[in-house]
């Protein structure tokens, strides 16, 4: 079962992680990236899963949840990753996980996904600021947090020694700084 947590490299991809707080443009800007580089972008497994938890039972997430997204999303991750030309923008990372739950179960995480959240190499993080407007739906429950959740993400970039910019502004502010980065990477 821990194999499926292990992130595969296979191919020389440049993997760039979208990395923040909920409703902070993440996906919109993993999409946007990929249509402008012609390649693919690696979907949120989480809210797939949490989305369909919600309307078969009404139930949010809970620790035992975690595993079983985490395996989703490198499922997804590697997939994309196979079908890649020379980027990869990831709508999260198993290291998203970890934040989510220290946040939302008293600093609890599973140390099988924090090893495995670790273990995994990206190029770059593009951590989303909070200065776009809150977009309410099914699962985002936190809208009074958002400067201590950025404060969250942050810091585990911070502690970890993971390269990040921080990306500000409206969509189009974002996504031309982005471009401006990622057209300055070599590999």
């Amino acid at each position: 079962m821990e194999e499926e947590l292990e992130q595969r490299r296979s191919r020389d991809v440049i993997k760039i992680v979208l990395f923040g707080p909920e409703s902070t443009g993440k996906t919109t800007l993993a999409q946007m990236l990929a249509k402008h580089y012609n390649t693919q972008w690696v979907p949120e497994y989480m809210r797939e899963y949490l989305q369909k938890k919600w309307d078969e039972q009404q139930e949010t997430c809970q620790p035992h949840d975690l595993l079983p997204i985490a395996r989703g999303q490198m499922a997804i991750e590697n997939l994309k990753e196979a079908k890649a030309s020379k980027y990869l923008f990831c709508d999260t990372n198993l290291l998203e996980l970890v934040v989510y739950s220290r946040a939302y179960y008293n600093e609890f995480v599973d140390q099988v996904l924090l090893k495995h959240a670790l273990k995994a190499q990206y190029d770059l993080y593009f951590l989303t600021y909070i200065d776009v407007p809150w977009v309410e739906d099914d699962l985002r429950d936190r809208p009074e947090d958002r400067d201590e959740m950025f404060a969250r993400f942050k810091k585990a970039l911070d502690d970890n020694h993971l390269p990040y910019r921080i990306l500000e502004g409206v969509l189009q502010q974002r996504l031309e700084m982005a471009i401006k980065i990622i057209d300055q990477l070599k590999k």
